[in-house]
């Protein structure tokens, strides 16, 4: 029989608070944790041992803490173990449980030996509290079978006033029969928000950033630095999402780096802490599977909604390249995780074409939400700051696998659907205990599905928390390890993941409807009002590469990919703010291929009716550039461009500048300014820059006018000295005959 407690002598201090931020008995725990902040009464199991019993006569033990923070005395109080002798039914039971918090869902049995009571309990004491079970117990009068078994923790007080309840649950897995031994595979994103904006530094070792966030989260408790201790101890099976932007920073960090103040930047020393990071994370993953987002995490839904066609395929490659120089050779760019989890057959096109040739996406990881199970609905939740969605257990359903095959216009894409309840225990709780109930609620979980009837192989199960969450790294560590001892689980890679080959499992386990993307999912998106500029700013950044002669990726790519991460979805306000640095920057790029003498008080002069007008580009690029010059007349009834046969200029870097001389007729007796535009294009024909306006002035003379003219300014000339020259001569003579007069006299 259920022994009854006694009172042990140890004090402690301890907090009643939910399983996670948003995991299912969420609500439930928040009830409690308000109940026990009113009265202040605080309830907390802190022990259950062992996790999971395996024979029918293993004693169990549940122990924890009773707190007194009401500020007063209390007496009479009553804390007793409340159970079950049947187990849950199935997951749907086994969700009630924790949800519904009302008399009716509580455990009957309560034996009245069962129970402490508590006669005095001080302001600000702490009363433990300890029971022991066997599962032969709990299905008495029946023998236990493989199961979940609920209990609970009251406390009353002149017993029949509810001050306190703790809810959770033991599980019984005999050794025989062997239940199913399904796969889990565990994905944890290892991904943030851009920090920097654009990869033009000011100095060669310098690099400028929007702020210094990164710095405060990679030591103590910061979010890096938790990530980093889950990593340390996770088991080799887990697959890591790693948005290799996140790299770039911290490298980027570990030299001296500038952060944009309000008014002027500030210089910062390298931090050692990031490379420390760095080559810690590098030795955590050695043996891992690492899979990279698409750089700086795009917002793959909006992309393919505005017309980006091309960033997502780069977003891959860049993604693969970056985290496979920074973090080591072997990473995986396959398996897409969109955000929230969520995206439609227009994004599932764009990840599947990717960057024909180089990059593409075969799988992709999603909530149950966005591919619910047949029969099912889907109903909205928050998780961690971000809208998603999360899809409820039918009474009597079954767990479906977690793999089903969607089909896109570059063939078959497998999706890997995640479990919503096993993912949001990972989710970070709030107290002491959580870890706890957390750990007993996924060995629940698992089992239960184990359980199911009508299983004769293996299913996928999928467990991935939310993208952006900032981690517990004790529950999510306890969690791991348990995932790793249970028997009837065996954690695998998700790669390994695949579709049932055998038909009945196919139609039994992967029966989902198609991909479910509401009105309230689209607009959760980046919209069209902040995307426009970023498509004008990646259009010109295009631009800064074509008119290259090499035409190497532009320099501007993944500055224009973070502006579209998901990351903006909440912060467009920041995200405006970093666009238009990105477009300062790419405007000054293209500044730096200028056409010269364009000054309207500097017009070009076309004497006569045709002639040759020199057009100059100057390229103050580092490198060479291969331009097309197009000239146009404003007026061609007055100034005629004349066909050339080619007008393409190869220009060094570094300031210099090439000249493309252009034929130009002007009509019969018109001379004037007139105006032409000139056009620069990149190779291809695209317009680089704005158009600029030259002023050509005629002067209405034809070359053969201009040598009669010449000719007849020659005669006059001649005549002119001929006739100084009679005149010096006819003097001289006269003076000569006046000396001789002189003389003879």
């Amino acid at each position: 029989m259920i022994r009854k407690a006694t009172l042990l002598a140890v004090v402690s201090a301890a907090l009643l608070a939910p399983v996670g931020v948003a995991t299912p008995g969420t609500a439930a725990a928040k009830t409690f944790t308000a109940q026990a902040s009113r009265q202040g009464l605080v309830l907390t199991v802190s022990s259950i041992t062992p996790e999971y019993a395996k024979g029918a006569a293993d004693v169990i033990k549940v122990s924890g803490t009773l707190r007194n923070d009401t500020g007063s005395d209390l007496s009479g109080l009553l804390v007793r173990l409340r159970y079950q002798t049947q187990p849950l039914a199935d997951r749907a039971a086994l969700e009630t449980f924790q949800t519904d918090q009302t008399d009716q869902t509580l455990p009957s049995g309560a034996s009245p030996t069962s129970r402490m009571d508590i006669p005095a309990l001080a302001a600000g004491a702490s009363a433990p509290w300890e029971f022991t079970l066997t599962p032969a117990q709990l299905a008495h009068p029946a023998l236990p079978r493989f199961g979940v078994y609920p209990i609970a923790i009251e406390v009353q007080q002149a017993g029949w006033r509810r001050l306190a309840v703790q809810r959770t649950f033991v599980t019984y897995a005999p050794q025989q029969p062997k239940p199913v031994r399904n796969k889990l595979a565990i994905a944890l994103p290892l991904i943030d928000q851009p920090h920097r904006v654009i990869d033009q530094p000011r100095h060669p070792d310098d690099a400028t950033f929007v702020d210094d966030k990164l710095s405060a989260s990679l030591t103590g408790k910061g979010r890096l630095a938790d990530l980093l201790r889950i990593a340390k101890t996770a088991p080799p099976s887990v697959t890591w999402f790693m948005d290799a932007a996140l790299l770039d920073d911290l490298t980027a960090m570990s030299k001296p780096y500038t952060v944009a103040g309000k008014d002027d930047p500030v210089k910062k020393p390298a931090d050692p802490a990031a490379a420390q990071w760095l080559n810690d994370l590098r030795a955590a993953l050695a043996d891992s599977p690492v899979v990279a987002t698409p750089y700086a995490d795009p917002d793959v839904a909006a992309l393919a909604h505005h017309g980006f066609d091309t960033q997502v395929g780069r977003a891959i490659e860049l993604g693969g390249q970056k985290a496979t120089q920074l973090l080591r050779p072997e990473v995986s760019t396959s398996i897409n995780w969109p955000a929230s989890g969520l995206l439609d057959a227009d994004a599932l096109d764009l990840l599947a074409v990717g960057k024909p040739g180089v990059a593409q996406v075969g799988k992709v990881l999603l909530t149950s939400a966005n591919l619910p199970q047949q029969g099912q609905q889907a109903t909205p939740t928050t998780q961690t700051g971000q809208t998603t969605q999360q899809t409820a257990f039918a009474p009597g359903a079954t767990t479906p696998d977690a793999t089903a095959t969607l089909y896109s216009v570059a063939g078959p894409v497998t999706a890997l659907v995640a479990d919503p309840t096993l993912s949001r225990l990972f989710e970070p709780g709030g107290g002491a205990g959580s870890t706890l109930l957390s750990r007993q609620r996924f060995i629940a979980e698992t089992a239960m599905i184990a359980a199911e009837p009508g299983q004769t192989t293996p299913r996928s199960i999928v467990v991935a928390p939310s993208r952006r969450w900032d981690p517990n790294p004790t529950l999510v560590s306890a969690l791991l390890k348990t995932a790793d001892d249970l028997p009837w689980l065996s954690l695998t890679r998700l790669d390994s993941v695949k579709p049932p080959k055998r038909a009945a499992a196919r139609t039994a386990q992967t029966q989902r409807a198609g991909l479910t993307y509401t009105d309230d999912n689209r607009k959760e998106e980046l919209g069209r009002k902040y995307l426009t500029p970023v498509k004008d700013i990646a259009r010109n950044a295009e631009l800064t590469s074509l008119i290259t002669t090499d035409k190497p990726p532009s320099a501007f790519d993944a500055a224009v990919l973070r502006l579209t991460s998901s990351a903006w979805r909440n912060q467009t306000r920041a995200g405006r703010a970093a666009t238009q640095l990105v477009r300062d920057a790419v405007d000054a790029r293209m500044d730096m291929i200028t056409i010269t003498g364009a000054d309207p008080d500097q017009p070009r002069t076309l004497a006569g009716s045709d002639g040759v007008v020199p057009v100059s580009v100057k390229n103050s690029l580092p490198v060479k550039i291969t331009v097309d010059v197009e000239v146009t007349s404003n007026n061609p009834k007055v100034l005629r461009i004349v066909p050339q046969p080619t007008r393409r200029l190869v220009i060094g870097g570094n300031g210099q500048s090439g000249t493309l001389k252009v034929a130009m007729t002007a009509a019969a007796g018109v001379s004037g300014d007139s105006a032409v535009t000139v056009q620069l294009r990149t190779s291809d024909g695209q317009p680089y820059g704005k158009p600029v306006k030259l002023i050509i002035r005629t002067t209405g003379y034809t070359g053969i006018a201009l040598v009669i003219v010449g000719a007849a300014l020659t005669v006059m000339l001649a005549a002119v000295v001929t006739r100084v020259l009679r005149r010096r001569s006819q003097r001289r003579l006269e003076r000569a005959a006046r000396s001789r007069e002189s003389e003879a006299v």
